[in-house]
């Protein structure tokens, strides 16, 4: 409360040092010269210090406060999707009132959703809330939907996976959320000082972000709250979809379907376990709560996701209209084998199947793109797969899944794997216990190789650079003995760095690197320096490979190819993107007894330059019989009589990473089995195959399915939950995780290190330590911002040792702004009787102010100028004319000179 009496106050206090100067007046006083009086000079000194003094006070700030009683109200109007068409007419209302009142008081307003955006504007010029300038437009797309629009777009009925409704990642609207606690902070600091201040929110009340009453605690402004009515129009939502978290496998269970309305309708009820339709129904419901349960069962997946989604008649939103759970399933452990010819991979399968192992096999383009499709299997085997066969996001997913997930990986050898395949610095050599790289023995045959890189203008930006990264790759994966020259050409060519042996490999690289894109597209001159080049070295291997993305000119590219052909040189060919000319370089390649590659993804060009160059090289690859010899002693091997296995006949040759362990080598010293522990999780490499190519002496061997099925268990992720219970809760954007641990002796589990892996939908991780709460009780909460599937692994250990390893998922649907809830007065109460404001008022209680005052400022300098300019004057007069004169009685005598 500000005190009604007049004050003074500075606003810059530290000009008045200052003052400390007037002393120097009363110097000049005492050493003077001037004839004039004592009086007289006494005066002008006092007149001289006025000025001084007037002066500095000016320069300090000197204001007057005087009380106030003016408001500055902001109103902030909630335009959030959860407002209707009633809310929108309550609010109209408000405002015109609000218009209608005769008051000078300041008024400002914010229309607020989930980012309130601070409009300046008297609310005198306000329109209805619909019409408000600045606020966020609704585009066709996010407007509610007519009945007849929701019926036009109604998906059709069917089994495939696009039945379902997509709404795990809604456009960004921010009408999507409503965020109290953000306007109360930007009405705040809309209020400037020196005027009483106060906030009005209209809103319904249900908050989906930030904490209003947190805000409010520290806030010394009195907040009004108006409670605005909910949505009135159709609506008919799917609140969640309610399942166990864990079942064993072939377990009947009952996912319970919770629909909310706010009317009676008749909808069609569709569920879906993973892509597959499980239930199809038509079903009536009543206004309020809806539930329905069906009988499922999960058979072989590993974590299963069921989706529920609707089809009212009556409706507005169709994003509310579908949502997922999921359940983790407990059985025999499952692994996927992902194989380019799968029909190689059936012994293998068939070996693990005898074991108790089930196994999916699939080619490459059926391993899964997300964490919850691969969360399904214990460990990944990745059979004879070339790195230009998996997307760069497949390789992400997989890292993940082996670091965070503590899932398990073995990558099995061939003429399409580690080096051969193109994994030459990807994201899963960096998962594998081996490098591709590697020395190149002196007896193996040399290679002399030209790379012909397109430097035409579309080949700029992200296409040139990977190119030449690929191009210097492809220099460091060749032997001391080998050679590599590169061409760059567009409308002409030219050698970007002659062929030189790779021991100058430090020349060839700064060559390959100062290639530049731009002009056009010829490519017959290059690939003619390219054969006139190669005709003059001296090499038992010589390869070509060509990067292109566009046409060329008309050229003799089949004469050409077939000289090279003739002349002992191989040549492969790569498109990059739709505009190349995918018949010329496939022709051109077989005609060259080489490769073509087609690719859409510019990132992949390194992978497809390593797996050229390891190819041509002809280096990588070991295929004289050996006979595996033991390194390290492990149980794994365990009971495998692996000292009397039979040959294999062939190897990829890897070079072992630092830290990992080498168990198999071949005669000649090379890895052949070697793992290492990545993050939470196992990965092994098996630099042969498992079919009949290498290992064709194998498959009759006693020893194959165990040996095989030991591996893949030490290798596959842990899962133990003896006596654990784990209980996942969401509430709005917060999801909470409790676990209940008891040991063996079922004492409770007390003091154990427990900690959270979080990858949530982007694939980000966050680690979270749980809290222990009580005998054998530990909790913890992380935030669900983001929609999509959360992916949690659970790992607790006591004295260094783990107890118990498990994972669970978490599936966020539509945003908690489209669900129907009423309006939340406790909220509105609490937020005006916190603040000091009032709940519901009309709009004369909230312009009314009897009591209130605040200073109002109003600064002095003018006048304190304006009076040091008259005393200046006085004190000019006292310097140049004697007083004496004109009063003599007054001056007294005339000091002396």
């Amino acid at each position: 409360m500000w005190n009604s009496d007049l004050q003074l106050e500075l606003t810059h206090p530290l000009w008045l040092m200052l003052l400390f100067g007037l002393p120097l007046l009363v110097l000049f006083f005492y050493r003077s010269l001037v004839d004039f009086t004592h009086r007289q000079r006494l005066l002008s000194l006092l007149t001289r210090a006025g000025i001084v003094l007037l002066l500095v006070l000016a320069l300090a700030g000197l204001t007057i406060l005087t009380p106030s009683k003016e408001l500055f109200v902001v109103v902030a109007v909630d335009q959030s999707l959860s407002v209707g068409k009633e809310a929108e007419a309550a609010t109209a209302e408000f405002l015109q009132k609000t218009n209608n009142l005769q008051s000078d008081q300041q008024i400002r307003f914010v229309p607020f959703a989930n980012h309130p955006g601070l409009v300046q504007t008297e609310l005198k010029q306000l329109v209805p809330p619909g019409s408000i300038q600045n606020q966020p437009a609704t585009s066709d797309e996010e407007r509610p939907k007519t009945d007849n629009e929701i019926d036009d777009e109604a998906p059709e009925t069917d089994s495939s996976p696009t039945s379902i409704p997509d709404k795990r990642d809604p456009p960004t609207d921010p009408r999507r959320g409503t965020n109290i606690a953000q306007a109360i902070e930007t009405a705040r600091a809309a209020i400037p000082p020196h005027y009483v201040p106060r906030i009005v929110i209209l809103t319904e009340g249900n908050e989906t972000a930030g904490s209003a009453l947190e805000t409010a605690a520290y806030s010394d402004i009195p907040i009004y709250t108006v409670p605005l009515p909910g949505r009135d129009d159709p609506e008919v939502q799917v609140s969640e979809v309610l399942v166990p978290a864990q079942v064993a496998q072939g377990e009947p269970f009952y996912v319970e379907v919770v629909i909310n309305s706010n009317h009676d309708d008749e909808i069609d009820i569709q569920m879906f376990r993973g892509p597959h339709k499980v239930v199809e129904e038509t079903q009536k419901i009543t206004a309020g709560e809806n539930r329905f349960r069906f009988r499922q069962t999960v058979e072989r997946e590993r974590l299963a996701e069921f989706s529920a989604a609707i089809q009212p008649k009556q409706d507005t939103f169709v994003d509310n209209n579908q949502a997922s759970g999921l359940v983790y399933a407990i059985g025999k452990p499952r692994v996927l084998l992902v194989d380019s010819q799968p029909e190689q991979s059936q012994f293998l399968a068939w070996a693990l199947e005898e074991e108790g192992i089930n196994v999916d096999t699939r080619p490459p383009e059926g391993l899964p793109d997300t964490l919850s499709d691969l969360q399904n299997y214990e460990a990944i085997l990745i059979s004879n797969v070339p790195a230009t066969d998996l997307s760069t996001h497949k390789m992400d997913i997989i890292r993940t899944y082996v670091s965070e997930l503590g899932g398990g990986l073995i990558m099995l050898g061939g003429d399409q794997s580690f080096g051969l395949g193109g994994y030459y610095k990807t994201v899963m050599e960096e998962v594998l216990p081996v490098r591709s790289d590697f020395e190149k023995e002196k007896e193996k045959p040399s290679l002399a190789m030209v790379l012909i890189i397109d430097k035409s203008g579309s080949m700029g930006g992200q296409k040139i650079e990977l190119a030449k990264e690929a191009a210097v790759s492809a220099v460091e994966l060749l032997g001391p003995r080998d050679q590599i020259g590169v061409i760059a050409f567009e409308g002409s060519s030219y050698w970007a760095s002659e062929i030189r042996p790779r021991s100058e490999k430090s020349t060839l690289v700064n060559s390959i690197r100062s290639i530049e894109a731009g002009g056009g597209t010829t490519m017959y001159p290059a690939m003619d320096m390219a054969y006139t080049g190669l005709q003059s070295v001296a090499a038992k291997l010589k390869h070509v490979i060509i990067l292109t993305d566009g046409h060329s000119s008309p050229g003799d590219f089949a004469g050409i190819s077939q000289t090279m052909a003739s002349s002992r040189i191989t040549l492969s060919t790569v498109g990059v993107g739709d505009g190349a000319d995918q018949n010329m370089l496939q022709e051109i390649a077989q005609i060259g007894k080489g490769r073509y590659y087609f690719t859409t993804d510019p990132a992949s060009i390194p992978q497809i330059f390593a797996k050229e160059t390891m190819t041509a090289s002809k280096s990588a690859i070991n295929e004289e019989p050996f006979i595996p010899q033991q390194i390290r002693s492990t149980p794994v091997l365990d009971d495998t009589d692996i000292g009397n296995a039979p040959f294999l006949l062939g190897y990829v040759i890897t070079r072992p990473k630092a830290t990992s362990e080498i168990i198999l080598s071949s005669e000649a010293g090379d890895p052949l089995l070697v793992w290492w522990r990545y993050g939470l999780g196992m990965s092994v490499a098996f630099t042969s195959d498992a079919n009949s190519r290498w290992a064709a002496e194998w498959l009759s061997w006693p020893g194959y399915s165990k040996f095989w099925a030991q591996l893949v268990r030490h290798t596959m992720r842990k899962s133990e939950n003896r006596g654990v219970n784990v209980d996942l809760t969401r509430q709005d954007q917060t999801a909470s995780l409790e676990i209940d641990a008891v040991n063996l002796m079922g004492q409770f589990l007390n003091n154990a290190e427990t900690e959270l892996t979080l990858i949530d939908p982007l694939l980000k991780k966050q680690n979270i330590s749980l809290d222990q709460i009580g005998p054998g009780k530990y909790k913890t909460s992380f935030d669900v911002l983001k929609p999509g599937a959360y992916h949690l692994e659970l790992t607790q250990k006591q004295s260094g040792q783990i107890q118990f390893q498990q994972s669970r998922g978490l599936i966020v649907g539509y945003p908690d702004e489209l669900r129907l809830k009423p309006t939340n007065t406790e909220l509105l109460e609490s937020l005006a009787e916190m603040s000091g404001g009032k709940y519901d008022p009309t709009v004369e209680e909230i312009f009314q102010n009897k009591t209130q005052t605040v200073g109002r400022p109003t600064p002095l300098w003018p006048y304190l100028l304006a009076a040091a300019l008259l005393l200046f004057l006085i004190d000019v007069a006292l310097r140049r004319i004697d007083l004496s004169l004109f009063l003599p009685g007054w001056v007294g005598k005339q000091a002396s000179s």
